[in-house]
């Protein structure tokens, strides 16, 4: 029972770290669904770390001394407790997010979890050696059930009810009693003897299992290429959804939760998978995938998306992950075995995270992904039935010309198109150069991120959100009109530069002061769009996290204070907490107002702000600006004003409706705050 103990909750704090840490950083790195990816490149290295030790360790240092060892390793580890993300790591601005967040989360959960990432395949090891004849590897199928209960457990009983920093103590508490436990089993293995003459095969164990030989190198590739497979297509489906909602703990567990239960079932050994079972959704759901890739609409489909990159997910995984058990090694070689699966799982995560955005232009790792797994599929569907082999390789086909259409329809009216660690840039026109109609917009992932029709009838004007009728426009047209004659300049704050639209609105003497996190959105800004070199007034642009800028610049700096960060589909939400409010009303004069830009598919925003505006006393309304259709220069919007009376927005009139809070509505802190309250699941 010992063996189980330590292997279960090793595994469960193992995965219930994961959305721990990465929610702690997000809000330091702009809220982008890419921080998880890196997140998920770290838990990767560092299980390759783990089980690289416990495959080298037992061989160098032998049965006695390695246990030993690795008591001591368990008591360093404990050292680092607990868990909080060192304030000194928030970044300044401008600084290259990966290798920060990277060598943050070595500095902070880096030791305890390696230490957590060597328990399974060395406690395996133990028991293979003290209990010849039992079957190891079910040891592995517990470890993915306690990973799978730890991402349950997170959305549902802790993120709703336990703040972050509670959240980090707890998990640093139950740290501390594994490695009592581990020490206490470590000690005992390093003072017990192998059974003598007994073999140490598995019992009922099928594949290579029965051979004691070294398994040839042909197979350990193979083992790294499926591993590699079902890592990738992991982390693209993630990507695939988090770009599509937000970069949520719920949204990044659902496919790290079904990718664990493939484990679970392959490992249980119980028969879960069979190839002629599985060759053919296999194939429906990979064309599926392919198909949702490329048709427009089911682009914004939530429940659709979901629902087929995850059962395809789940498939996919079923059988790569199936196709290692098939072939898995005798118990003297399964700490080999689980070092080359980890090597596979690092590399997915290395093309995903890494070349992936340095390589490509556009998102084509889940195209990517797909191929990888149809062309391993080749010779699982021709032993499954000769003829499939011809279907599978119809589909590896397939996939490649996805993703050659995939890319052609991303370039379709480009005038330029970059990637980097916040996501895919493009800028698009439309109509002749240098008719009136002439449009050019900049579009991240799927989000409009503004517009400008460069002739000279229309280049100063302000479009999209930022129209005099949008929420925004009549918020400084009212600062205009209290302002005092020989006052009358505004100085105008934007969290989100766009394509410098809001410039628009600085006349001569006026300060616009715009934040941005993304250097790519500047040069885009100012290389294909006129808005910051035509605008009279003082622009300047000012890179890094909008809300640490601001915490360390003076106060009463504004007279209007924009957040525009919340129509994508990756939200900040730290720029929507509480403490947020509180920094950006700081920010503005007494007579100020800050104005949230929440137009969002997915996301129902002010009864957030509801709350905050009560709990600090601040007035509020919410600003409906419908489509013209008469107007190209407009979008439709939602706008919510804040102002610290509601004598500063007397002047809006009927155009604004009060701020209501509602039954049941979360109050959003830095510390505590959760996404599910507010999704819109029919819109």
């Amino acid at each position: 029972m010992h063996f189980y103990a330590v292997v279960a909750l090793s595994a469960f704090l193992l995965f219930l770290v994961q959305p721990l840490i990465a929610k702690q950083i997000l809000p330091w790195f702009g809220g982008s669904s890419a921080v998880w990816t890196t997140c998920m490149l770290f838990f990767q290295g560092a299980l390759l770390l783990g089980y690289a030790y416990a495959d080298i360790a037992p061989r160098k240092l032998g049965a006695k001394r390695q246990p030993q060892l690795h008591i001591v390793f368990a008591l360093i580890a404990l050292l680092t407790l607990p868990i909080l993300a060192p304030e000194s790591w928030k970044p300044a601005g401008g600084e290259e997010p990966i290798s920060r967040i990277l060598l943050l989360l070595s500095v902070t959960i880096g030791l305890p979890y390696v230490l957590l990432s060597t328990t399974s395949p060395l406690i395996q090891s133990y028991f293979a050696r003290l209990r010849p004849g039992q079957d190891p590897y079910r040891l592995f199928a517990l470890s993915n059930a306690a990973s799978l209960a730890a991402l349950v457990a997170y959305p549902v009983a802790i993120e709703p009810y336990v703040g972050t920093r509670m959240q980090a103590w707890g998990w640093s508490t139950l740290f501390a009693l594994f490695v009592l436990l581990l020490g206490a089993l470590a000690w005992r293995v390093s003072r017990a003897q192998s059974p003598a003459g007994e073999s140490v095969a598995v019992a009922g164990s099928t594949g290579e299992a029965n051979s004691i030989g070294s398994p040839e190198l042909k197979k350990q590739l193979r083992w790294i290429a499926l591993s590699a497979a079902g890592s990738m297509l992991l982390l693209a489906v993630s990507n695939h959804i988090t770009q599509n909602v937000a970069s949520v703990p719920l949204l990044w567990i659902l496919p790290l939760t079904l990718y664990l239960l493939t484990f679970i079932l392959t490992f249980d050994g119980t028969g879960w998978y069979k190839r002629a079972g599985y060759a053919g959704p296999f194939l429906v759901l990979v064309s599926g995938m392919c198909f949702l890739l490329l048709n427009k609409d089911f682009q914004f489909d939530l429940v659709v998306q979901t629902s087929v990159f995850c059962v395809g997910l789940f498939v996919v995984c079923m059988v790569c992950h199936g196709e290692l058990v098939l072939a898995k090694p005798a118990p003297e070689h399964l700490t080999r075995f689980y070092l080359l699966v980890s090597i596979g799982g690092a590399l997915g995560a290395l093309v995903v995270s890494v070349l992936a955005p340095l390589l490509f232009a556009t998102y084509v790792e889940t195209a990517l992904a797909l191929l990888v797994a149809a062309l391993l599929f080749v010779p699982i569907a021709q032993a499954a039935h000769p003829f499939l082999q011809w279907v599978a390789v119809a589909l590896a086909i397939g996939v490649v010309g996805t993703a050659g259409w995939y890319v052609r329809e991303e370039h379709k009216n480009a005038v330029e198109v970059t990637r980097n660690f916040y996501g895919v840039l493009k800028v698009k026109s439309y109509d002749e150069p240098g008719s009136d109609g002439y449009l050019v917009r900049l579009v991240h992932g799927a989000i409009l991120h503004g517009e400008q029709y460069p002739h000279e009838k229309w280049r100063r004007e302000p479009t999209t959100y930022y129209t005099p009728t949008s929420g925004f426009g009549r918020a400084v047209n009212l600062q205009r009109e209290n302002a005092p004659l020989t006052l009358n300049t505004q100085r105008i704050g934007m969290i989100g530069l766009g394509v410098g639209t809001v410039a628009a609105w600085c006349r001569a003497g006026d300060v616009c002061r715009i934040y941005e996190i993304n250097a790519e959105v500047e040069r885009l800004a100012r290389k294909h769009f006129t808005y910051l070199t035509d605008s009279k007034g003082k622009v300047d642009v000012i890179l890094g996290d909008a809300r640490l800028s601001l915490e360390r610049e003076a106060s009463n700096q504004f007279t209007v204070l924009a957040v525009d960060a919340f129509s994508g589909d990756s939200i900040p939400m730290h720029l929507i907490t509480q403490e947020a409010v509180r920094v950006f009303m700081n920010q503005v004069s007494s007579g100020g107002i800050v104005a949230y830009h929440v137009s969002n598919r997915f996301l129902d925003l002010p009864p957030v702000l509801a709350e905050i505006a009560a709990k600090e006393n601040l007035a509020g309304v919410v600003i409906e600006d419908p489509a013209q259709t008469d107007n190209a220069l407009h979008s439709s919007s939602t706008w919510v004003l804040l102002a610290r009376n509601a004598d500063t927005l007397k002047g809006i009139g009927d155009a604004g409706k009060p701020l209501q809070r509602s039954v049941g509505a979360p109050l959003w802190t830095d510390d505590f705050n959760n996404l599910l309250s507010v999704v819109k699941w029919k819109h």
